[in-house]
């Protein structure tokens, strides 16, 4: 049964004529007789007995509109529900890194947020870079993305996507017929990071300092485009994933070495305070964020 017979028994049986009724739902006396006729005709039953000033329900009348009253209250709690939802859904997000390498991925990632949901306007916080769990802490950003999952009790991990880091280099280097890189190689490297503390970086933090090796020289290069021309003018080795290279132009004199006899992988979390789990529009960009980043 549509929902308009519903509304159209619950005002009759509520106002008692047809003029007052016909007046809130907004229709003619005729047309609103006629779609009551049209009801009882499906029914199969009279719903209400009409009198020249009253109209009364039928006994059966009577149980549609409880069943009317029922309906249309769902109904309404519904949208109210799905009001509280929507209103949920707006706010603005506040992302940062650990590593800059992450960045090349995300401007793609906001594209696709803003289309999905124009309320929600996400920020990235490239001060933040280096020290976002501290800056989560502090309220200065409300999402990180890190590699190592964080034990505070006051925040929540989601594991995104594994990925692995390899040292890009030019054709000729010395250490080309090598299989894979080892940790004492770089202590004869040149290696182009971009940018201090070196703590950061992930090369670094989870391969060079467990065996305890520094590089031969370290350089700092902000943009990656500038490290790309450096590593093919065989000045030094960059280290990064391959995802975060597909952007840019590759000479074919360059080549992906593997880092360490088993390779060198790190898994990728996506850090937030417990508390805004649950609002709605962090919920909503932490599944889209991880459905994107499945992909890596």
């Amino acid at each position: 049964m549509e929902i308009k017979y519903f509304r159209l028994i619950k005002t009759i049986a509520e106002e008692g004529n047809i003029a007052n009724s016909s007046e809130k739902l907004f229709l003619t006396q005729s047309a609103l007789s006629h779609q009551l006729k049209d009801l009882e005709e499906r029914l199969g039953f009279k719903v209400f007995h009409r009198t020249r000033n009253k109209w009364k329900l039928s006994e059966e009348g009577n149980e549609l509109y409880k069943l009317a009253n029922t309906v249309l209250k769902t109904i309404e709690q519904g949208f109210y529900k799905i009001k509280n939802i929507q209103s949920g859904s707006k706010g603005k997000i506040k992302v940062s890194t650990e590593c800059y390498s992450f960045y090349q991925g995300l401007p793609g990632f906001i594209q696709k947020m803003a289309l999905l949901y124009p309320e929600i306007e996400v920020n990235l916080v490239l001060e933040a870079t280096h020290q976002p769990i501290s800056k989560i802490l502090s309220n200065e950003i409300d999402i990180a993305i890190v590699t190592t999952k964080p034990t505070n009790n006051l925040l929540s991990s989601v594991e995104l996507f594994e990925d692995e880091i390899y040292a890009l280099m030019h054709k000729e280097n010395t250490f080309n017929k090598n299989a894979f890189l080892s940790a004492t190689n770089f202590k004869e490297i040149h290696l182009i990071i971009h940018s201090f503390p070196i703590e950061t970086v992930s090369i670094y933090q989870q391969f060079l300092i467990p065996n305890k090796i520094n590089p031969m020289r370290i350089s700092t290069i902000p943009l990656t485009e500038v490290s790309l021309e450096m590593v093919n003018a065989n000045m030094g080795i960059m280290c990064m994933p391959k995802w975060a290279l597909k952007s840019f132009k590759m000479s074919d004199d360059l080549i992906f070495k593997k880092i360490g006899k088993h390779g060198l992988k790190r898994t990728h979390y996506l850090v937030v305070k417990k508390t805004d789990v649950y609002k709605k529009y962090i919920s909503d960009f932490i599944l889209d964020f991880k459905e994107y980043f499945l992909v890596k």
